[in-house]
């Protein structure tokens, strides 16, 4: 099929699927679209077969794309900023690094230092581990780690289950 000296192959097929006059006239409304825009940018029109799905736009799409690993080595202080993935200032202390090392070896952590445990679990090591560093603000800084929100919540509802009580005790008996 030709309009215009056009071969409507080149068109990816859409001679077969379109009538010529309608791809006559969408050659001419791409041309006025082309002749108004001062942008130099691009138009598209798309064309949809019937009962196809379609989405307009995408803002962000993550598929199994795990979080991004922190920028931080073992024992590097940081200023306490959340900018990068850096751990918070209050977590990457000695004191606290020495914790780390312990509850890594237990196999509570990774060694990124995110949590291999349940949610609940890791709000109690979060709170076991703020205890012993005189952590005002442990959520936050937990939370800005960890990539979390609303551990708080995780705290209490771990207060709720029996297994948080044995699990308490073994944090407890893990940092002696």
């Amino acid at each position: 099929m030709n309009i215009n000296g056009e071969d409507l192959g080149e068109l990816g097929g859409l001679g077969d699927v379109l009538p010529a006059e309608v791809l006559k006239k969408l050659n001419e409304l791409l041309e006025r679209l082309h002749q108004a825009d001062h942008h130099h940018g691009g138009n598209i029109i798309n064309i949809y077969a019937s009962g196809s799905q379609h989405v307009d736009r995408v803002e962000n799409q993550y598929i199994d794309s795990p979080p991004r690993p922190l920028s931080f080595k073992e024992g590097e202080v940081r200023d306490g900023r959340t900018e990068g993935n850096a751990m918070p200032e209050a977590l990457s202390t000695e004191a606290a690094m020495e914790l780390w090392q312990k509850v890594l070896e237990a196999g509570y952590v990774d060694d990124r230092y995110q949590p291999a445990i349940s949610r609940t679990q890791s709000a109690i090591l979060a709170d076991e581990m703020a205890v012993r560093l005189s952590i005002k603000d442990k959520w936050k800084a937990f939370e800005t780690l960890w990539n979390r929100r609303n551990m708080y919540r995780d705290y209490h509802d771990a207060l709720d289950q029996r297994q948080s009580l044995q699990f308490r005790d073994t944090l407890k008996a893990l940092f002696r």
